[in-house]
């Protein structure tokens, strides 16, 4: 029976619910983890989404949409899989049937490169959002991994914490608690510790592999960041483009030449005008709700999130908020999070030019201009937000995983004193299996 820290868990007044049972080896499955309060170990004949869906230690609900349905995976890889938690108060997690947040995974291939990548969750999932697009891919190729829920999920994420901001401030908490107990567990696992670790992470995950690499250096060795948020106290960040985005759109739909010249000014792409009735549709409104929720709760909001946003004029609407008259309070709760620019270990990182969620001109340019250390930054022509829509513009947009990947081969090559190519643009290729290849030479 797996090893659970019963008196830990006890003492928090938690009922466990532990995976499905695994076979039997002849090697433990059990390894420490430090500062967990709850942990289950299984040896997996397949730590990759191939094996791990079936025998209920990944969930594709999690993942679902991040990736091209044309996407290759590597499968058979065996080895340790350990789930668990750290103490936490909050509930939002329901993976398992714990009901608790600062879930993680960490996985632990039996045969090990001396690497460990370490991964935060895209937008507000559970930890295994990654496990597609990034975990089987680097578990193939040796590494260890491990990933958080970043401490609080959902769509009401906005509900934890006490203070405006802290929700966000518990991501970068849980990464590097995370990151420091995934080092030790990998030490007791294989008897050394990590040669080199890093960072790598999609959208809020993007975000959080930046703030690594600005605040705790000494942990990584570089890091590769997949179009990551852009948390600014003076902006740009999302709360001063999506309200815009939200106040034009109904009179760009009905046809107005103005509303659509001021949906680019605002920072959308010329050219992404296909993407934009889906992302009003599903992203915009949202987005700007939830968070002006976890940073600005006292913005009087007409309407729940989830529902169908309120018109422009009426009073208290997330279509005419104005980050820049609100208080003080609000401006330090965002600067709280926000990013630098100044890294202390190598980043690559990656956007879309018709992201269409986090706009380029918004998020990935400006933060290029901020950076200041080892940096490449690559733009890749058609890529958008989520590479789940590439299956229904396959002549219009380009995946993103592929270049994720050649770009995490990069940050490998530069570890080893190999200077990757210089940033640029990366054109759309006009033909060849864009799901899978890309590279970084422009």
């Amino acid at each position: 029976m797996p090893r659970i820290r019963l008196l830990a868990a006890m003492a928090l007044g938690l009922t466990l619910t532990a995976p499905p049972a695994v076979a039997a080896s002849p090697r433990s499955c059990e390894v420490a983890v430090p500062g967990a309060a709850y942990e289950v170990g299984a040896c997996l004949p397949d730590l990759t989404t191939a094996g791990t869906v079936a025998d209920g230690h990944s969930d594709p609900a999690q993942w679902a949409g991040l990736q091209p349905a044309g996407t290759r995976n590597p499968t058979g890889v065996p080895g340790t899989q350990i789930d668990g938690y750290f103490p936490d108060t909050s509930t939002l997690n329901t993976t398992h049937g714990w009901n608790h947040d600062s879930q993680f995974v960490i996985r632990l291939p039996d045969h090990w490169n001396g690497g460990l990548v370490v991964a935060g969750t895209p937008g507000n999932r559970a930890q295994y959002a990654n496990d597609f697009t990034i975990s089987d891919w680097v578990l193939a190729r040796g590494y260890a991994y491990a990933a958080t829920d970043k401490g609080n999920v959902g769509s009401a994420f906005y509900r934890d914490g006490r203070r405006p901001g802290d929700a966000v401030a518990e991501w970068n908490t849980r990464v590097t608690q995370l990151a420091r107990a995934a080092r030790t567990a990998v030490a007791r696992r294989y008897g050394r510790a990590p040669a080199r670790t890093y960072a790598a992470g999609i959208s809020n995950g993007g975000y959080l592999v930046r703030w690594q690499l600005e605040n705790h250096p000494e942990l990584y060795d570089g890091g590769v960041d997949w179009e990551g948020t852009l948390f600014r106290a003076d902006g740009p960040n999302l709360f001063t483009y999506l309200p815009a985005l939200l106040r034009n759109y109904p009179a760009y739909a009905a046809g107005s030449a103005e509303a659509h010249r001021a949906l680019l000014d605002a920072g959308l792409a010329p050219g992404s005008e296909f993407l934009w009735p889906y992302h009003e549709q599903v992203y915009w409104d949202l987005t700007q709700r939830i968070y002006r929720e976890e940073f600005d709760p006292s913005y009087d909001g007409a309407t729940e999130a989830g529902t169908p946003y309120c018109a422009s004029g009426t009073p208290g609407c997330d279509a005419d908020y104005d980050y820049a008259a609100r208080p003080r309070s609000v401006h330090r709760a965002v600067a709280r999070v926000s990013l630098t620019g100044r890294i202390r270990k190598p980043l690559i990182t990656l956007q879309g030019t018709l992201d269409t969620l986090l706009p380029i001109s918004q998020d990935g340019d400006v933060y290029a201009r901020m950076v200041r250390g080892p940096f490449r930054y690559y733009r890749v022509e058609g890529g958008n937000h989520v590479d789940g829509l590439y299956d229904t513009y396959p002549d219009r947009l380009r995946p993103m995983l592929p270049c994720f990947r050649a770009a995490f081969t990069a940050m490998e090559g530069w570890s080893a004193g190999h200077t990757p190519p210089p940033s640029a643009t990366l054109p759309r290729p006009a033909s060849g299996d864009l799901a899978n290849t890309c590279s970084l030479a422009s």
